[in-house]
């Protein structure tokens, strides 16, 4: 996810969608090898399509994340604005509730991951960090 960093906002959309697209693929699959390790289906198609139907899931919203973020970047001519990833990750709430089938999903999931997108991107611009030793 390094690379998705390199250069800036709102230019190269096609590579930074495959780079998203790619990440959400690697989710469904590592959670759809815990949810077939905990749910046991009865046969292997049906571990299959377990598989599948989550990495198939994932990746598209990650697909939806990296597009949106990008051409909100390039739309909005602001590229290093925190709002273009909030906008990308409540597009992706709502493809997620449109996949549920549900608008209290896609709303509450439109909110969550769009506050979300915005601190990772704010923590980015500030130079947080989640691990390794205090800067003293």
């Amino acid at each position: 996810m390094a690379e998705y960093w390199d250069g800036p906002e709102g230019e190269d959309c096609p590579r930074r969608t495959w780079l998203t697209t790619r990440v959400g693929a690697a989710a469904g699959l590592i959670g759809a090898a815990y949810r077939i390790i905990l749910l046991q289906p009865g046969s292997a198609l049906a571990a299959l399509q377990m598989a599948a139907n989550d990495s198939v899931t994932m990746a598209t919203l990650g697909a939806v994340f990296g597009a949106t973020t990008c051409l909100s970047a390039q739309v909005r001519e602001q590229p290093d604005d925190p709002l273009n990833y909030f906008i990308g990750g409540c597009a992706t709430g709502a493809v997620l509730g449109a996949r549920a089938h549900s608008y209290m999903t896609g709303t509450t999931a439109c909110v969550g991951l769009g506050v979300l997108a915005a601190l990772v991107k704010f923590g980015k611009q500030e130079g947080w960090r989640l691990a390794g030793p205090p800067k003293l």
